[in-house]
């Protein structure tokens, strides 16, 4: 099963295992992730499960859509590589993935 590493703010990591075609909110939250809270059940309504990508895994992943963007909008301290994790549904070729968790979320 693929895996996510998860860095929350203060820098520790958490592995966690992901199965294909969840997302990477459902991991975090499945695996009591601090820093991801999914509010809205992921659909793209609260930006509680606002991350960073990794920067060696941004092309990796689909490009955010419109409406993903217009929520980053709103999050707090988005950056470049800011994504909402509900919108990253894992696969193989995602396993190891490197997220971090905004320290406006805990």
């Amino acid at each position: 099963m693929p895996r996510v590493i998860y860095i929350d703010a203060n820098g520790g990591e958490f592995e966690a295992d992901v199965p294909v075609g969840q997302n990477l909110m459902e991991g975090a939250v499945d695996n009591m992730i601090d820093g991801i809270l999914g509010e809205c059940g992921g659909v793209m309504s609260c930006a509680t499960c606002h991350c960073y990508v990794a920067k060696e895994w941004q092309d990796k992943i689909p490009p955010a859509s419109e409406r993903e963007e217009d929520m980053l909008d709103m999050a707090v301290d988005p950056q470049e590589n800011s994504r909402l994790s509900c919108q990253i549904e894992m696969t193989e070729a995602l396993d190891g993935i490197t997220v971090h968790l905004p320290r406006s979320q805990y």
